[in-house]
């Protein structure tokens, strides 16, 4: 018999991904960088990475925009970028028009578009003038002596991404500043910039702030942003307070604070909650842990002056007749078990063997039938079954990733306000919920165990809950070691003090420790894109640990516990296993009754093997001894009277 997922498996293009497509449908990230050329940002000073050279805000922000691009071409080359660049008065290099216009004292270096070889090559191209003469930005930049307004700002970043980007993309400003207070004594220029940004976030814009800390003062985000950023991002929270991470303290920090934000936050599913009978509130679901890996490679066409890309297509192709199938006339079935029917002939009957089976005949299914095995007829969402105590919750219970879920209030108006009253009072009594929940058209019905989460400032955890999959019985294996040793408390001690040096007390940051594999691989195809020389040996992997660190913060405690576990008996001791002798498995001789009957009928019992003929005499009662005619003759007395 074949494996299940070779038959049980239906095609992933007749999968309908989720309810709300237009979460997938955003494939496409488009990121537009909007940089102030003001005179601080432009001023000289001291290059962190050579001290003989001098550097700017300015050029630290191009760089880091070059960089992000040259990753994205590895990382999302289906993606957009841009650079906007304001409190400048250089004019634009074409005249203006009414589709492309832009505010005053703004100046379009790099249109919305796809990511290409030959955009980066410019702008590389322009870094490359710029650390030769650090006047050259200044020259071709000019800063203005007033500042411009931010309405005007986020209206110009407005226009360029409504004629750029893609309606179904994902659609971000990376807003970099060194100003916290761009319109001191001007009420109407605060509320103005607040209406823009308004405008942004109805068009599906999002603001990525990254203030640049002066050296003189601390960037204060409360004399101008929090109250124009906090009104778009939580209008519940509280107006004067605003992340501190999106504050940079040093300038060499801002591409790694970009590459947090280079992947924009998409959700998963959008699915309703239902709470009770006709009580039903809309959820949003994201994934807080991904396996990152490498691209899928593609086929190319060698047309002698060119490379072209090869369209991939998948079909089913009939043998006989050379020509390929539509996929509403396929069916699925299990491989052959007995004889096939003898008018299977034509597709009546092929589809009529889909709802009357008789003996001896295949059973197929289509694919709306296939369908319905794996959903058992449910459509997408979540359904709440109860509440148990929250001690119910094992760690072993997480077998699978979890996934993080908040309310959705376009579809079901009021969702909020329910899901944090759920919230609160869940939290409050310490219960989790339990919940039936399909997330996909095609997809198995699974229960959830619905954890509580408050909001946490310090850590920037928000407030919601995590559906973890709860495994079914044949999910868990219980172990095989069935007696431990536990280690003398004087061993424990020596290793927890080694542990308490070795732990990084500051936080583990996953995303400062890339993947080396990847980050290799990526590495050597951004130097190929670009045609540029790769070094092996310049390749740092991050995750390798400090041995010198480690040796001069605890080695001599290392040593000691090592000394102490050789001396250990509970260490050294060895669980003797007897092993057993595997026992013949009698499933693979089994034949079954259609088979036997249909191989009569043909006069085909002699390819039997023996001991097959064996165990269906065995199955049937029947004498077991002989040779194999003996056998065949008392299985066909048996077909015979049967």
């Amino acid at each position: 018999m074949s494996p299940y997922d070779d038959w049980n498996r239906v095609d992933d293009d007749d999968e309908d991904e989720l309810q709300d497509a237009t979460f997938f449908d955003a494939k496409k990230d488009v990121i537009l960088f909007c940089i102030d050329c003001s005179p601080s940002m432009l001023q000289l000073r001291p290059d962190p990475e050579d001290e003989t050279k001098t550097t700017s805000h300015v050029y630290a922000a191009l760089n880091s925009a070059m960089n992000l691009q040259k990753r994205k071409v590895i990382t999302g080359p289906n993606d957009s970028f841009g650079i906007l660049l304001f409190n400048t008065s250089r004019e634009p290099d074409t005249p203006r028009t009414q589709g492309s216009e832009i505010k005053k004292n703004m100046f379009l270096y790099q249109p919305i578009g796809p990511i290409s070889a030959p955009t980066i090559q410019e702008l590389i191209q322009l870094l490359n003038t710029v650390q030769e003469d650090i006047e050259e930005l200044r020259r071709q930049f000019p800063p203005t002596s007033s500042r411009v307004a931010m309405g005007d700002v986020f209206t110009s970043c407005n226009w360029v991404i409504r004629d750029g980007a893609p309606k179904t993309a994902t659609k971000r400003v990376f807003l970099i500043t060194d100003e916290d207070d761009p319109h001191p004594s001007s009420k109407q220029l605060r509320i103005s910039a607040q209406t823009t940004l308004e405008d942004l976030a109805q068009a599906g814009v999002v603001v990525e702030p990254f203030f640049i800390q002066p050296e003189d003062r601390s960037f204060d985000v409360a004399r101008f942003y929090s109250a124009v950023l906090q009104t778009v991002d939580d209008t519940d929270s509280d107006p004067s307070m605003l992340t501190e991470s999106i504050s940079i303290t040093r300038i060499e920090d801002l591409l790694s604070q970009m590459k947090f934000r280079e992947v924009s936050k998409r959700a998963l599913f959008n699915v309703p909650f239902e709470l009770a009978k006709g009580f039903t509130i809309g959820v949003t679901g994201y994934g807080l842990v991904t396996e990152q890996k490498k691209g899928e490679y593609k086929y190319f066409v060698d047309l002698g002056d060119r490379l072209e890309a090869a369209l991939v297509k998948t079909g089913q192709l009939d043998e006989d007749r050379q020509v390929e199938v539509d996929k509403s006339n396929i069916v699925y079935g299990m491989a052959v078990i007995g004889a096939a029917s003898s008018n299977d002939d034509t597709e009546e009957n092929s589809m009529a063997a889909t709802k009357t089976v008789n003996s001896g005949q295949r059973p197929f299914y289509t694919a709306d039938e296939m369908r319905t095995f794996r959903t058992l007829g449910l459509e997408p969402g979540l359904k709440l079954l109860g509440f148990k105590p929250r001690n119910t919750l094992k760690f072993e219970d997480n077998v699978k990733h979890s996934l993080f879920i908040y309310p959705e209030e376009n579809t079901y108006t009021g969702s909020k306000r329910t899901f944090s009253a759920l919230l609160k009072s869940m939290a409050k009594k310490k219960v989790i919920g339990l919940a039936r929940g399909v997330l996909r058209q095609n997809s198995t019905p699974t229960i959830y165990a619905v954890l509580p989460q408050e909001e946490d400032a310090n850590e920037m955890e928000p407030a919601g809950f995590h559906i973890i999959p709860l495994p079914f019985a044949d999910d868990i294996r219980s172990a095989p070691i069935e007696e431990g040793y536990i280690a003398s408390d004087n061993l424990k001690d020596k290793a927890r003090a080694w542990i308490n040096k070795t732990t990084i007390k500051s936080g583990y940051v996953p995303d400062s420790y890339p993947n080396p594999a990847l980050a290799y691989h990526y590495e050597q195809l951004e130097a190929s894109a670009f045609r540029e020389e790769f070094n092996p040996d310049a390749f740092e992997d991050l995750t390798e640990p400090n041995v010198d660190l480690i040796h001069a913060k605890a080695g001599k405690l290392l040593k000691e516990w090592k000394i102490e576990l050789a001396n250990d008996h509970s260490a050294t001791m060895v669980v003797p296993v007897i092993g057993s002798k595997r026992k013949a498995d009698a499933s693979s001789n089994s034949i079954d009754v259609a088979e036997v009957k249909a191989r009569f009928d043909d006069g085909s019992l002699a390819k039997f093997k023996v001991d097959q003929l064996k165990a269906f005499c065995r199955s049937q009662n029947l004498p077991t001894s002989g040779n194999k005619s003996e056998l065949i003759q008392r299985v066909e007395a048996w077909c015979n009277s049967h």
